[in-house]
């Protein structure tokens, strides 16, 4: 294998169209999945402008609102991306939505902004650079704020109203409800005294009033998010995939973006050894 040295170059001397094209001719680039192609382009918004770019994955119902900033993040890019989000996300309401901003220098200051939303608005931070040699120029994409991860993994419990059952059946089928009873049975191999605890947000899991947060079941409008606190392995990690699941490794365990009815059942095997592994962890932390 040869050595060879690249020159990092500004952006702005390809310019933002340049650097759109790129990712419209292959949006898997950005490291949002393989199966994610390009839904729109310049898209105009009521009163709001142009949407840069418009990714869909080909194989769930997720859509991703891309801005794309040459040199730093600022505030006007940041408002823009919420924006175009928010229009998106009311529009098409049967799609699940995440804002994404692309930009040259993801700063400090938008960092301490992102994490005003705790999670609130599901958002992601890419930073790009632009590595030259000779007459050859390639981008590079490197995830700093994951969309999943100002949230989903470590709120406090009592930070969340707690409801009943009705509500989520008001909200969601019964059959997507039902992944909840699925999921219970597989805590119950364990413990025959887990029940189910409905929070507003999502439905996890209670044993003799003592909450485990670890596992929650997020139940959207034909399938479920789920995620569990578990130690990363390559063994699990492989196992996952291979089985075909839509999951993301995160900071502190797993999360699979994309479970429809039936399927808790289906993965029952994987997702039991994840379920002992999260009742364990929180254990022992008690």
């Amino acid at each position: 294998m040869e050595f060879t040295k690249f020159e990092k170059i500004p952006l702005r001397q390809l310019g933002e169209k340049w650097v759109q094209d790129r990712i419209a001719e292959d949006p898997a680039a950005l490291g949002l999945g393989e199966s994610v192609i390009l839904k729109d382009k310049e898209k105009i918004q009521p009163s709001a402008g142009r949407l840069d770019l418009l990714l869909q994955d080909a194989e769930s119902y997720w859509r991703y609102e891309v801005e794309v900033q040459l040199g730093a993040t600022d505030p006007s890019h940041i408002i823009r991306t919420i924006e175009y989000w928010d229009i998106e996300r009311r529009r098409y309401p049967q799609y699940e939505h995440t804002a994404v901003i692309v930009a040259e220098d993801i700063t400090s200051r938008f960092l301490n902004v992102v994490s005003l939303f705790n999670g609130v608005i599901p958002i992601m931070a890419i930073q790009m650079s632009a590595l030259k040699n000779g007459n050859q120029v390639g981008l590079v994409f490197t995830t700093v704020v994951d969309q999943m991860s100002l949230g989903y993994e470590d709120e406090d419990e009592e930070t969340y109203e707690t409801v009943d059952r009705a509500h989520w059946e008001a909200k969601r089928s019964g059959e997507i409800v039902a992944m909840a009873d699925n999921l219970l049975k597989l805590a119950k191999q364990f413990n025959d005294s887990w029940e189910l605890n409905y929070n507003k947000t999502y439905i996890s899991l209670v044993k003799d009033g003592r909450v485990n947060a670890f596992i929650r079941l997020f139940p959207k409008k034909n399938f479920s998010h789920l995620w569990i606190r578990a130690e990363h392995s390559e063994e699990t990690t492989q196992n996952l995939e291979n089985a075909g699941l839509d999951v993301q490794k995160k900071k502190t365990g797993y999360f699979i973006r994309r479970l429809g009815p039936g399927e808790i059942e289906r993965y029952k095997d994987i997702l039991t050894d994840l379920v002992g592994e999260a009742i364990a962890m929180k254990r022992s932390t008690n």
